[in-house]
């Protein structure tokens, strides 16, 4: 997998997170590899069902803060993973994250997410989305 790959994807997670769309979310997390999932205050979320229904959970939340993201960087772990790190905005909080993809079926897939508050964020720079 390339790193372009996997940015592609974190993009298409953040797009799932602000469009409220739990489908997308859904396609875009691993079906066969293990996951494991860290909100900001929540306590460790390990395997695909108790994931999903995190994120069920927080797009159905009608009281949800909007989400942005900026500061892309990734990194080939190996042939298959993909660690991607950045930072999120969610009602005026800055927060780092990092989302690692594996490779399934050919497609890059979320396995891993973890995003926890930043006390000191760089600037909000435009992503570069041409």
């Amino acid at each position: 997998m390339q790193r372009e790959e996997a940015e592609f994807a974190n993009e298409a997670f953040y797009l799932a997170f602000a469009e409220k769309d739990i489908q997308a979310m859904d396609n875009i997390w691993a079906k066969s590899a293990p996951v494991l999932c860290l909100h900001p205050g929540w306590p460790l979320l390990s395997g695909r069902d108790d994931v999903m229904e995190s994120w069920r959970s927080i797009l159905s939340n009608p009281s949800q803060q909007p989400i942005d993201f900026y500061g892309v960087q990734s990194s080939a772990l190996n042939s298959s993973t993909v660690a991607v790190v950045c930072y999120e905005l969610v009602g005026g909080s800055a927060m780092v994250a990092t989302n690692v993809f594996v490779q399934e079926d050919g497609q890059p897939r979320i396995a891993l997410h973890q995003a926890g508050f930043c006390g000191n964020p760089p600037p909000n720079q435009p992503l570069n989305r041409g």
